[in-house]
């Protein structure tokens, strides 16, 4: 397959993983007494936090190339028509969350990680994890329901179907594990999204190879043409 510029631009998904992966581990040797496994990722960027500038450093690559990523996975599935209106919907949801956490959570940073909410500041960062949840698993559900429909983004699905019992398992662990543990099981959640990022953005890289067989009408050229768009 020769790969063009936006198939190169797939790889800002791993990039944005691997930096967020920098960010979670090394930011708390600038945040003397933090507990990884009790305290959250958010408490690290906090604007009180000692680590926010380490924190800041690491995270710059993700804070762009998860956007940009999963923008062009978007812009790439919309343009090839490929699979189902389900599965790209599914895309464009997840494309959406991941602009709401950019901007959102660049807005709304946590003020001071650990403490009750209070301000309007810390209240509207509630607000924006809200809304990212609910992106994120209508999103993974579109994804899901779209692999089980059509063999050929089965594969996209079962990593969505796992993303998706990560985030669960992270969403409902916080309430059930002893609060010496919430950081364990919350660290479920924030990698996730993160995690399957990379894979689109892997799946982009590879130009969706064998998720482009698109029945006529959605996506196919007319039938003067007498075949689908390729997808390399």
């Amino acid at each position: 397959m020769r790969r063009k510029l936006i198939h190169w631009l797939g790889l800002t998904g791993v990039l944005a993983l691997l930096s967020y992966t920098a960010a979670v581990v090394f930011s708390p040797l600038a945040y003397p007494g933090y507990n990884w496994m009790a305290q959250a990722v958010s408490d690290l960027s906090a604007e009180a936090a000692p680590s926010r500038q380490l924190w800041n450093q690491l995270a710059a690559p993700y804070n762009i190339c998860g956007v940009v990523c999963a923008t062009c996975v978007a812009l790439f599935v919309s343009q090839k028509r490929v699979s189902t209106r389900l599965f790209r919907v599914g895309i464009y949801l997840f494309m959406a969350m991941n602009w709401v956490s950019a901007l959102g959570y660049g807005v709304f940073p946590l003020t001071d990680g650990g403490k009750e909410i209070a301000s309007f500041q810390e209240m509207m960062h509630m607000v924006v994890t809200v809304a990212v949840v609910l992106l994120s698993i209508a999103s993974l559900v579109c994804l899901i329901i779209a692999g089980c429909r059509e063999k050929s983004v089965r594969g996209i699905g079962l990593w969505a179907a796992l993303a998706l019992v990560l985030m669960m398992v992270g969403s409902i662990g916080t309430g059930i594990v002893p609060p010496q543990y919430f950081g364990v099981v919350e660290r479920f959640s924030v990698f996730a999204a993160v995690g399957f990022n990379a894979v689109l953005g892997m799946y982009l890289f590879h130009g969706f190879k064998g998720a482009g067989e698109i029945k006529h009408g959605y996506g196919c050229l007319p039938k003067t043409e007498g075949k689908c768009d390729e997808l390399s």
